[in-house]
């Protein structure tokens, strides 16, 4: 039997190349997807669940008119089963939500799925319209046991936890103890015609000193500047994990997957992302001194190299890429984090930064907040008082110094 192909046939022919043409771009007339908050998980090291609910706020940097949520078991040991998940308006009270403004969220149409490990699971879109730097109030049924929960640790921001059983609809969780870790719960995304930035940094980004519940992380203050400043909707996706390096993670879980390791899945699979800040490094330099991990020292040119291979593959995937400086550290609490040699590679790292090898812009934070007079150190007015971590006006600082032009 002979079987015409598609040139003998010009109407089919015809099909398919209008097929082509309407792939990617078919959706530009409509809103698209955008990331508008996100918090990177680490391994698991949170506490077991089992027949808990959990609710969680966050403060989302781009409006748009549906919303949806993307829950992580990527770094699971066991299955993660989700019973129920809702999305509300927060009540009043801390941990409370407006129940008449609860709605469900589902996966494929159900309202329960099972995260096999390895995997996020991306909740069904939900007819909601959000505004920039709204709260929205995210609460999870697990039923079954979670083995340790894969969290974020440095959440800088109040969950509730009630092991009651399901209470994702309730307006206070019944018996619920607090933590400031962020429980399986990785991304809020919008409708929206615009872009996203995802700032990959340490807890620096991650927002150590910031003050919990506050919203004063470098990243939250640059959402503020890009709402205010109107155009088209810009998403900020806050990608800092509090210890993190470039090279090296393991066996210190609580700092998460290295930069190189988790650059995918917490930059590249960001809907609408546009452009990708990183500021990593300066963990590289102390934290093999500080830990007892000699081993995993590291040259400032191994550094740069990290460095190079994110920013190729940003390049690769038409991401614009923004190299940030580290900034100084000496005197700081943390023992044998600071040495000479150690400041030695910072100086290099931060002079291949600003020649602009590689990067497509430099965003020069260590010139913000150094001290002029001993630049090796912080401002005193802008330390957390550690002399490694910003404060709330630090953070402010290196924030409303960042060029919104960049993001145009």
């Amino acid at each position: 039997m002979i079987r015409r192909n598609a040139i003998g046939r010009p109407w089919l022919a015809a099909a398919f190349l209008l097929a082509a043409l309407a792939g990617p771009g078919a959706a530009v007339a409509q809103d698209s997807w955008i990331g508008s908050w996100g918090a990177s998980p680490a391994f698991p090291v949170g506490p077991e669940l089992s027949n808990a609910t959990v609710r969680q706020l966050v403060r989302i940097s781009a409006g748009g008119s549906q919303v949806r949520v993307r829950f992580t078991n990527e770094t699971g040991t066991q299955p993660l089963v989700i019973g129920a998940a809702t999305i509300a308006r927060p009540g009043k009270d801390a941990g409370s939500i407006d129940p008449a403004s609860s709605k469900p969220l589902t996966f494929g149409g159900a309202t329960a799925i099972t995260v096999p490990p390895g995997a996020p699971a991306i909740s069904d879109p939900v007819d909601l319209a959000v505004s920039p730097l709204d709260s929205l109030a995210i609460s999870l049924f697990v039923p079954r046991w979670t083995g340790p929960s894969v969290v974020h640790p440095l959440g800088v921001q109040t969950a509730w936890v009630s092991l009651a059983g399901d209470n994702t609809a309730a307006a206070t969780l019944p018996e619920a103890t607090d933590s400031t870790m962020r429980f399986m719960l990785s991304r809020v995304e919008v409708a929206a015609q615009g872009g996203t930035v995802v700032t990959l940094g340490d807890s620096i980004t991650d927002g150590y000193g910031s003050g919990t519940d506050a919203n004063r992380r470098w990243p939250d203050i640059l959402a503020e500047r890009l709402s205010k400043a109107g155009g088209p909707a810009v998403g900020v996706v806050n990608s800092g994990i509090s210890g993190n390096r470039v090279l090296h993670d393991l066996p210190e879980q609580l700092f998460g997957p290295s930069a190189l390791s988790r650059f995918d899945r917490d930059v590249l699979s960001v809907p609408g992302v546009r452009w990708v800040v990183i500021m990593e490094g300066i963990n590289d330099i102390g934290h093999s001194g500080s830990a007892g991990l000699p081993e995993q020292a590291v040259s400032a040119e191994q550094i740069i190299g990290g460095l190079r291979q994110i920013v190729a593959r940003a390049h690769a995937a038409g991401l614009k890429a923004y190299c940030a400086t580290l900034t100084p550290y000496e005197d700081t609490v943390f023992a044998h984090y600071y040495s000479a040699e150690g400041e030695a590679k910072r100086q290099a790292v931060n002079q291949w930064i600003r020649t602009g090898k590689g990067c497509d812009a430099v965003i020069d934070f260590d010139s913000v907040v150094r001290d002029p007079a001993q630049p090796s150190k912080l401002k005193a007015e802008f330390d957390v008082g550690d002399h490694l971590h910003p404060n709330a006006a630090g953070y402010e600082a290196m924030a409303n110094s960042v060029d919104l032009g960049l993001f145009r």
